[in-house]
This record gives structure tokens, C-alpha cells and sequence, in this order.
């Protein structure tokens, strides 16, 4: 008669309802939301603002091309500002509902990083999992720049641990990679930071927050924001900047109400 291993079959059920869990925790249901309430705030700055990188142009591949940004200083020199401030409030702060599994549907547009004058635009975004069988129009990466190799190289980031997702070189002006494939291997309770980085230039950096639902967000030059279209219900909401840190507080939104909130983030 053959042996049953208890213990591997304890382990095995223990995984599949790990499994299961987060895979409902990454479900969302689009739904039409009627008469629904939304949420509007600012994100204040608490502290002393870091002082910028400065980046010796000089010294990488493409100087003279790449001190053609508007930034650049004298002697080659750009300054890199990672937290914006301005009258105390926090700029490209991602203001996200965490709890929230049916609501208003994604949105369509796709986000696109533009690798130009050798910096990366937008620097601070959301980016989503794709959906089982969506392969491509979530997330590209574009080289603006003429006669000028880019490098793009996508990770998961959790601590001092990066995971790479993708890295595929873009050797020309209007050369084009979709990376939506690659971010179907984002997992719920192991990614929420996405780092995206210029291998040729590696002072081209931009951040992402992992999404799981359509209710997010990013915070003005003057702070402010607004999560709009949300059912009546109790939700936790995260402000997060990937160089300050996060924040999260409880908000009840009823059918219909506008509720203002506010959040303070500071450099620990």
C-alpha cells in the first residue's frame, strides 16, 4: 500500500489557498457606478526638502547630446530634484483606493514613458498587471532622441531587491518597445513599486506605483487631487511617493457625497 505524505499534502493545500487568496485579492469588477461620491484633498510636505543630484553629464556616454537639457548647468552639470515642493505641498504624489474590487472601468489610454534630451517622461505614473490574454497597448517606452541608443530596463522593486521585468534597447529616435507582456508578471502582496531605469544613461529614472484597481491618481504642482466615480462604501486610501514614503487613512464615501482629505508626507 502506498504511503500518504501528510505533510506534502498540508503544504500543497496551503499554497493553492495562499494562491486562491491572492488571486481574489487582485480581481477587480468594472460595474456602472451611479450617483457615486469622489474624493478630493492635497498632499502636504513635512520636513526639509532633499537637495538635488547633481549629475555630472560629463562623465556618461552622449555628453553633448544629453546637456542639451534644459536643466543642464554650467560645466555639464544637471540637477536632479526626485521630491517637488512648492508652498509646502508634494507634487507627483499617487494617491491610490487599496480595498476596492468593482467600481468604474479602467482606463484605455495607454501610458507612455518618452525617453527625450535623455531623462524620462512622466517621472512619477501608475501602471497596472495586465489582464490574462492582453499582451500589449498598457505601457510603452518611446525614444525621442536622434542618433542616440536608449536602453530601457523595467523592475519590480521591494526594498533593496529589484526583480527585472524587462530590458530591451531602443537604438534610434521613434524606435517603440511595448512592455504590457512583461507586466503580467506583477503578483498581489509582493509588487506594488515599478522602477524603470536607462541602462546607456543610468541617471534616467522614473518610478511607478503597481495598481490593482482604476481608482488612483497623481497630485498636482500644487498638491491637489481628486478620486472621482466611487461606490458608497469604506475604503483605505495610500498616498505614496516612491522617495518620501506612504500614508493611509480610512474615508467613508456615501452615494453621491464629495469628502475632502488630506494627506502630510515626510522624508524619514
Amino acid at each position: 500500500m502506498r504511503k500518504i505524505n501528510l505533510m506534502a499534502i498540508t503544504t500543497f493545500i496551503a499554497l493553492a489557498l495562499t494562491s486562491n487568496v491572492q488571486a481574489k485579492k487582485s480581481d477587480y469588477e468594472e460595474i456602472s457606478v451611479s450617483n457615486g461620491g469622489s474624493i478630493s484633498g492635497s498632499v502636504a510636505f513635512n520636513g526639509k526638502v532633499p537637495a538635488p543630484i547633481m549629475e555630472d553629464l560629463s562623465k556618461g556616454k552622449n555628453a553633448g547630446f544629453c546637456a542639451t537639457h534644459p536643466d543642464t548647468k554650467e560645466n555639464g552639470i544637471r540637477p536632479r530634484q526626485k521630491v517637488l515642493v512648492k508652498d509646502g505641498k508634494l507634487q507627483d504624489a499617487v494617491i491610490l483606493i487599496e480595498n476596492i474590487h468593482k467600481g468604474k472601468a479602467w482606463s484605455k489610454e495607454t501610458v507612455n514613458f518618452d525617453f527625450r534630451q535623455c531623462d524620462i517622461f512622466p517621472k512619477i505614473t501608475a501602471v497596472r498587471k495586465s489582464p490574462k490574454g492582453v499582451k500589449e497597448g498598457l505601457v510603452k517606452v518611446t525614444n525621442q532622441d536622434e542618433n542616440t541608443l536608449h536602453n530601457p530596463h523595467g523592475y519590480s522593486v521591494k526594498g533593496s531587491n529589484r526583480k527585472t521585468l524587462f530590458n530591451k534597447p531602443l537604438p534610434s529616435k521613434g524606435s517603440v518597445t511595448d512592455v504590457t507582456k512583461s507586466l503580467a508578471r506583477f503578483k498581489p502582496e509582493k509588487d506594488s513599486h515599478f522602477f524603470l531605469q536607462c541602462d546607456q544613461h543610468n541617471y534616467m529614472e522614473a518610478d511607478a506605483r503597481i495598481v490593482w484597481n482604476p481608482y488612483y491618481t497623481v497630485s498636482a504642482k500644487d498638491g491637489s487631487f481628486t478620486l472621482d466615480n466611487i461606490p458608497a462604501g469604506k475604503y483605505k486610501v495610500t498616498a505614496w511617493h516612491p522617495y518620501v514614503g506612504e500614508v493611509t487613512q480610512e474615508i467613508t464615501v456615501n452615494d453621491g457625497t464629495k469628502i475632502n482629505a488630506d494627506f502630510e508626507l515626510a522624508v524619514k
